[in-house]
């Protein structure tokens, strides 16, 4: 690939230029870009102002985009306790494409669909659709709780299930269960993934548990949809884009996505995730460039599949009566995952049960959330009242979110 903008997708220019007038057509963003006057070529997007949620929400709620055929699906993007961010994609979820490039199940699998479904999530769907295609076998799993590790296990093993999926904070555990128990399961062959990063710890679990397992990684958001695809053959953060998706990476290491799909529902023109990244060349040999992924460099973290805003989450804990402030500390544990723990200084004279109070608070948001994680495992969460915060001895200053590794 050469330049900074490249695409050998069929009517991508096109693309660019409808979407580039749907998002002159919102009355709220018509000055934002009142001052790109044409668009000759894919490298004039260097001239278009990057994209954030706030930009994406504002047009969905003008546009209300619907299919051209079949069902109009909604989906949370992100994961806090406010309103949900929304997007939108056609039956199918624009799985064909991700098939032509990646295919780790075919029709002789028994597949575990592992991701939680309901509460406005996508991930479950994405894979049923991609199940369809490939004519495997399907289990719709979903969430389960740690009481129930070990029927499904042993289910697992006797019915000789050769794929699982889900993020790698909810399968790290499962995995970890079924060495600590003692089963294997030798007909497991593709160990799916979507949502986080690839957790290191599967990489201890599996060769025990499962010989012949390895992972395929896909890679994305509600608004851009699935990005890239990784297999076994490629490092854990690297990934091949879709020829759908046109990936930018600005100066700052910053990512923005172009969808250069025809017919997609979500404008997405120069959108900023808030992940960092870089082009390299991957370890699988082919000899496109691929995308590494940094990391992400806004105020959202993920936590347990989740996009975890913490400035909104303390905002949204702030309005407990009683809470003067409030701290997350996210903690990775290897054999378990992560916890979240919130802490509250309470005000003069508050009365006691505060921490009790905000749990069920955070827990009882109107659309899911964090407490979607929770609910698979309530010892996630947990809130405590404090004296002081968490700071820094040196300047005292207070960091809304503290990241811990347990040893």
């Amino acid at each position: 690939m050469t330049g900074d903008f490249f695409s050998s997708a069929a009517l991508a220019l096109e693309t660019v230029r409808d979407t580039l007038a749907k998002l002159r057509s919102v009355p709220a963003l018509t000055d934002r870009y009142a001052d790109i006057v044409a668009v000759d070529s894919l490298e004039d997007l260097i001239h278009v102002p990057v994209m954030r949620k706030d930009e994406l929400n504002l047009a969905l709620d003008h546009l209300k985009p619907k299919a051209q055929h079949g069902a109009t699906w909604t989906f949370q993007s992100g994961g806090s306790t406010g309103s949900p961010k929304l997007g939108y994609a056609p039956t199918g979820l624009y799985m064909a494409e991700v098939y032509e490039q990646w295919k780790p199940l075919g029709p002789d699998d028994l597949f575990v669909n592992g991701w939680g479904a309901g509460k406005l999530w996508g991930a479950h769907y994405l894979m049923g659709a991609y199940a369809d295609l490939t004519g495997c076998t399907g289990i719709g799993l979903g969430a389960v709780n740690r009481t129930e590790y070990d029927v499904w296990l042993e289910f697992f093993a006797a019915r000789g299930v050769t794929s699982i999926g889900g993020t790698p904070s909810v399968l790290r555990p499962i995995i970890g269960r079924a060495r600590e128990i003692g089963i294997k399961l030798p007909d497991l062959r593709t160990v799916l993934w979507l949502g986080e990063a690839w957790n290191p710890g599967l990489d201890e679990d599996l060769p025990v548990v499962a010989p012949q397992a390895r992972r395929w990684g896909l890679f994305g958001s509600t608004e851009t949809w699935v990005v890239g695809t990784n297999t076994p053959q490629c490092a854990d953060d690297t990934w091949h884009p879709l020829p759908s998706q046109l990936v930018h990476v600005g100066p700052d290491q910053l990512i923005d996505f172009t969808s250069l799909k025809p017919h997609g529902l979500n404008p997405v023109l120069r959108y900023q995730t808030g992940d960092a990244g870089a082009w390299v060349t991957c370890t699988c040999g082919v000899p496109d460039r691929a995308l590494r992924v940094l990391g992400r460099r806004d105020g959202e973290v993920k936590f347990r599949g989740l996009l975890l805003n913490a400035d909104a989450l303390l905002r949204e804990v702030a309005t407990v009566p009683g809470v003067l402030q409030a701290q997350l500390v996210l903690t990775e544990y290897p054999a378990r995952g992560s916890t979240c723990e919130v802490l509250v200084v309470p005000a003069r004279d508050t009365p006691d049960g505060l921490a009790d109070r905000v749990r069920d608070h955070v827990l009882g948001s109107a659309f899911g959330g964090p407490s979607t994680a929770f609910h698979r495992d309530p010892e996630a969460l947990a809130v405590r009242a404090t004296a002081a915060l968490i700071h820094n001895e040196r300047t005292g200053k207070v960091s809304p979110l503290v990241h811990r590794t347990a040893t």
